[in-house]
């Protein structure tokens, strides 16, 4: 789907740590600010227990996972609206991006530099926060500059409709409130999401870079739960993630992986939950296609009709669909055949106006002519 997410944070927090964890690279990590310059970008399989219990149903010569692409986007400092630190690079950098996975330093360790010289995550989200939303601001009122009179004097439609949106946006970021935590109807999102690319309407992710100890303790963990209060109170979601774990166990095979988490009483490795929660933050679901020569997983967007999934996997199946046969994962979970699942009555044929969901298995009847 070509959908990213930008891992962001302050220097030091753990970003590459969990950049390298999640993508098992090996980028730079070292204990200083800008240790990462360049964006590095790594394309993860999302774990999905149902891809693998439809190969051990189909047996399929090949496998092939539903993927998400992660951006490792070097530290943002105090100032980096303004330039500082390389600020206009990695703002540019976050902006292509659909989502944003926000690292907190959570730990306390005195040999790991804080940039700030302290531990403190609601203060580093805020400066994260405070940066992002004066990005916006200037982008704000450069275009408030071009459409204002417009609006006023001409009473142009569109800029009317800017106006509505350009200003409670110019109020709030001067308040320092993320256009995210406003209320805005479908109209205005899709306007806002075509022409203006705001940062601080992506998205977001809070993930809780704890240590060891904490994670096996999280209530103690009084940095998680600020944290975790926090994003709850933005309608967001906090994952705690010991990024040094995660790191080793990336290193080890799914066998030692499992008894490692067995031996600390973990039962998902963080890493899942920050792969799966990023895919759920990008409005993303998974189709299959079935059968003896592969079993995959498909990415598409929520809301999405079935020719438009058929163009996914190729265009040719869009242009000439002719229907969808649809049986949910749940039927071949419980009847442990395809052929089961037919005699039950359970396969559907589906139009053009089928909106595919979550877990469906597809499998697309099109026709195109030669002459195309």
């Amino acid at each position: 789907m070509g959908l990213k997410a930008g891992i962001i944070g302050l220097p030091n927090v753990g970003k590459s740590t969990l950049f390298n964890a999640i993508t098992n690279s090996h980028v730079e990590a070292s204990n200083y600010p800008f240790a990462t310059i360049s964006p590095n970008t790594g394309v993860v399989n999302v774990p999905d227990n149902r891809l693998d219990d439809l190969v051990s149903i189909f047996n399929p010569k090949r496998r092939i996972p539903a993927t998400v692409e992660f951006i490792d986007i070097a530290g943002l400092v105090k100032g980096a609206s303004k330039g500082e630190g390389l600020g206009n690079q990695f703002l540019a950098n976050i902006r292509v991006c659909e989502s944003i996975v926000e690292v907190v330093r959570c730990f306390l360790d005195p040999d790991i530099i804080h940039v700030d010289g302290s531990v403190d995550p609601i203060r580093d989200i805020d400066v994260i926060n405070l940066e992002l939303v004066m990005a916006d601001l200037e982008v704000v009122n450069k275009r408030m500059e071009k459409v204002a009179t417009k609006a006023r004097v001409n009473k142009d439609k569109e800029s009317q409709l800017e106006m509505s949106i350009l200003t409670p946006l110019q109020e709030a970021f001067l308040k320092g409130i993320p256009a995210r935590n406003l209320t805005w109807t479908e109209e205005q999102l899709t306007y806002m999401k075509a022409n203006y690319s705001l940062l601080t309407l992506k998205p977001i992710l809070y993930v809780c870079n704890v240590g060891e100890e904490d994670l096996l303790d999280l209530d103690s963990c009084a940095n998680y739960q600020l944290v975790k209060e926090y994003a709850e109170k933005e309608g967001n979601e906090a994952i705690p993630v010991s990024c040094q774990i995660e790191s080793e166990l990336s290193e080890l095979s799914k066998e030692d992986r499992e008894e490692y988490l067995g031996s600390l009483g973990i039962k998902e490795a963080g890493l899942e939950k920050v792969i799966k929660a990023t895919y759920k933050l990008l409005n993303l679901s998974t189709f299959f296609t079935v059968g003896p020569d592969e079993c995959r997983a498909w990415t598409f967007t929520n809301g999405m009709l079935a020719p438009e999934c058929a163009g996914i996997i190729h265009t040719d199946f869009q242009r000439g669909f002719i229907c969808a046969e649809v049986y949910p994962y749940e039927a071949i979970e419980e009847l442990r055949s395809e052929t089961a699942v037919k005699e039950k009555g359970r396969v559907r044929t589906e139009g053009k106006n089928y909106l595919v969901k979550d877990g469906d298995i597809l499998f697309f009847r099109f026709n195109v002519s030669k002459n195309g």
